[in-house]
Order: C-alpha cells, then structure tokens, then sequence
C-alpha cells in the first residue's frame, strides 16, 4: 500500500502548470529527500500497525505487568520503616537466614529460633502457639524480599540492599557513635534500693535432668513429669538455686515432687526477692489464691 507524499504533490502541482515556470533544482532536490523521509515514515507506522507487530507489542506490556506483579512493594503503615517491617521479632534485626513456622507462618531468625526447638513442646514466641518442630522450613520468599528491597541506614541513610544490611550496620561509623551516644539506664522514678548489676535469670530455667533449656516453670514441671517421671538420680533444683536463698549444692531427694509443690506458681509474679523463703512462700500463695 502506498501513502500520498508532500513529494508527490509537489509534482503533481508542477506538471498541472506547465514546463515554463522557472524552478530552483536544488529546492526540488531538497524536497524529494524529505519526501524520501516521510515515505518511510509512513511505511514505518504501517508497519507498526500490523496485527504482528501488534501483538508482539501487547505480549511486552503484558510480561512487563507480569513482572511488577512477581516484585511487589510492601505495604507499609503509617511511620512503619522498611527495615522494621523486615526484622525479626526476637533480636530486631533485619532477618538473617530466615524460617517461618508452619502453622502460624511467624518467621524468625534461624539462630533465634534455635532454642525454642530445643524443648519438648515449643510454642511460637511471638503468638505463643504450639507448634511441630520438624515443620519450621526456610523461608524463600523472604530471603527473596530480602535481595530485591532497599531501605535507608538508619546511620549514614545509605540505600542498602536489605540482605546486606546487618553487615553494614556493623561497619557504619555513623550507627557506631549514636550506640556510644544512647543514654544510660536511669529509673523512672527516684528510689531508695540499689540498682543491682548482676540480675540472675529467674524467668527461664534448664532441666537439671537432660540439660533442655528455655523451659519457664510451668514449662519445666510439664517437661519433668511428661519426660522424667521415673527417673531417679537426686537433682538440683534450678528454680530454688536461682532464688537469693537457693542452695546451688543441695540436691533434692524427690525432685517432681518438690516441683509439684513448690513451684506450681511462678516466683516472677508474686515474690518479693527482699524477703526470706518461707515469707516469700507464703506471700505467693496468698496472692495466688486472691487472684484464682
């Protein structure tokens, strides 16, 4: 098919008036060239008008789409960082070697998550939840996420690939100074007490029987009784031994026993550590017993 060109019209208008007009030779050189131009031009936009072309054009719109689809940005809320949406719920930092449990779809660190698999019936840090430790697996599309997003260093505002992020985190002198800059621990209100600096830890104990850790009291009486009920090597308390009157040598003779009796009640919610055992033994139960 072809188009009508300024060329052809030119000539078109020259042959309808006569040989005699005086005409400039290189002004028609100079039109034929642009006339050569648009003609392509033209034949370009036929062209593109072809059911193949057309079609070509529409399947590179369409993978296009199909490929912001496949790397979706995150929705953030309001004042909610990239970095933060990003970052483990145990340490806070952006996730390194990411798992997620199965049957809540938490994901963790795979370090901090290691001790909860440790015990006998883990639960979900963050929901609480029971769940199967054989079903915790890495999770892809986070670490994919990882890769292809970046966030500002909260230091030097650097945009880091967030993958990366911990590392740099660890070089930047920027975050380096405002760690050496955060103020001391002061408390909230004057008091009187000493501020201890060796606080031992009285919310997660280790069973002095296979060494499984983590376990909080009422996880540890679960644990002897599902685990050690017939075992019976003389053991030492962990609970009492962290108490300020614990006796770190003394063994029990009955260990399940004296964990039924004694320690049915967390020490955390109801002890005054200031007091001596039996004071504080029957201040638990009191308030135990007030607020059942």
């Amino acid at each position: 098919m072809r188009y009508v060109t300024p060329f052809d019209l030119c000539f078109s208008w020259f042959k309808s008036h006569g040989s005699g007009v005086p005409v400039d030779s290189a002004l028609v050189i100079h039109t034929a060239k642009e006339a050569e131009k648009e003609e392509a031009h033209f034949e370009e936009a036929a062209e593109r008008r072809h059911p193949v072309f057309m079609m070509a054009m529409f399947r590179s719109f369409v993978s296009a789409a199909q490929l912001r689809q496949s790397h979706p940005q995150p929705q953030l809320q309001h004042g909610e960082s990239l970095e933060s949406q990003f970052s483990c719920p145990i340490c806070l930092e952006v996730y390194h070697k990411p798992v997620s449990i199965a049957s809540c779809a938490h994901t963790f660190c795979g370090d901090c998550l290691q001790p909860c698999l440790q015990v006998t019936s883990p639960l979900c840090p963050l929901c609480r939840m029971p769940f199967d430790p054989k079903k915790v697996d890495k999770s892809s599309s986070v670490e994919k996420q990882l890769s292809s997003y970046k966030a500002p260093c909260r230091g030097c505002s650097k945009k880091i690939t967030l993958v990366k992020m911990r590392s740099h985190i660890s070089s930047c002198t920027k975050v380096q100074e405002q760690m050496a800059n955060c103020p001391k621990f002061m408390p909230v209100v004057p008091t009187s007490q000493p501020i201890p600096s060796n606080i031992p830890n009285r919310s997660t104990f280790v069973c002095p029987y296979c060494g499984a850790r983590n376990l909080d009291q009422q996880e540890l009486v679960k644990h002897c009784m599902e685990n050690h009920r017939n075992d019976p090597n003389k053991v030492v308390c962990p609970v009492c031994s962290a108490m300020p009157w614990g006796d770190p040598s003394y063994k029990s003779s009955n260990f399940l026993q004296h964990l039924l009796h004694r320690h049915k009640f967390s020490y955390d919610t109801f002890v005054d550590y200031s007091i001596d055992e039996e004071a504080a033994l029957q201040a638990a139960l009191a308030l135990s017993l007030s607020e059942n």
